[in-house]
């Protein structure tokens, strides 16, 4: 830091790096920073540059466990941190969040809802609940989908594997199927509570759960 124009101090700003995963591909990208934070990135990180729409960006490598991705993220923002560099890190991947941290947010996020669903005294706060609950990609529901979806198919592969019967495994996937319809009628019910609200979806379209358990149910697209 050095002192112009009297009394006020000029800083030293350097770039902004974002590390998050992309909801599209689950891939953990690194966007912004220079050529130093490049370096960071792919030395502390294990980070690879890559080519995309808007420039050049970094990513870790495809074959990684969640755990190692963790990992690698964290370890890429705490050296870009030391480097004096702005980070945002996704909490997701911060390896000092504890999984007992993570679950206690999550159960003050839905008391928060809770709350709110109790208080509201308008149609467009109930909206707003609503939305939280049932909203494609972001909402409660979708991402509870998501995570029985994942569940259910690495359970029937491993099943079919062993040559046991995956009967039970399928059970689960008819459970997310169920949800998915029930997450597409609460959608209707916001749109119908909140008439100057944009539609979520104009055709239910629930998962149909495929016949083996390799093969993931497909999610309602919107």
């Amino acid at each position: 830091m050095t002192l112009a124009h009297g009394d006020e101090p000029t800083f030293l700003v350097l770039d902004y790096v974002t590390i998050t995963r992309d909801p599209k591909t689950a891939l953990v990208v690194a966007i912004g920073g220079d050529q130093r934070a490049a370096g960071l990135l792919q030395t502390a990180g294990g980070f690879r540059s890559a080519p995309g729409p808007r420039g050049d960006y970094h990513r870790l490598p495809h074959a990684l466990s969640v755990e190692e991705q963790r990992q690698g993220a964290t370890g890429a923002a705490h050296a870009l941190l030391l480097a004096g560099y702005s980070v945002h890190l996704d909490p997701t991947l911060n390896t000092l969040a504890t999984q007992d941290s993570d679950r206690q947010a999550a159960h003050r996020h839905l008391e928060q809802l809770t709350s709110l669903g109790s208080d509201a005294d308008s149609d467009r706060q109930v909206a707003a609940v609503l939305t939280e609950i049932a909203a494609p990609d972001d909402g409660l529901l979708p991402r509870l989908t998501q995570s029985l979806l994942a569940t259910w198919a690495s359970w029937g592969r491993r099943l079919k594997d062993a040559g046991r019967d995956p009967q039970v495994a399928m059970q689960l996937g008819a459970i997310a199927n169920k949800l998915s319809t029930l997450t597409w009628q609460i959608e209707q019910v916001r749109n119908d509570v909140d008439r100057t609200g944009p539609a979520l979806q104009t055709h239910p379209r629930p998962v149909s759960t495929a016949p083996s358990p390799l093969a993931a149910p497909a999610v309602r697209q919107r």
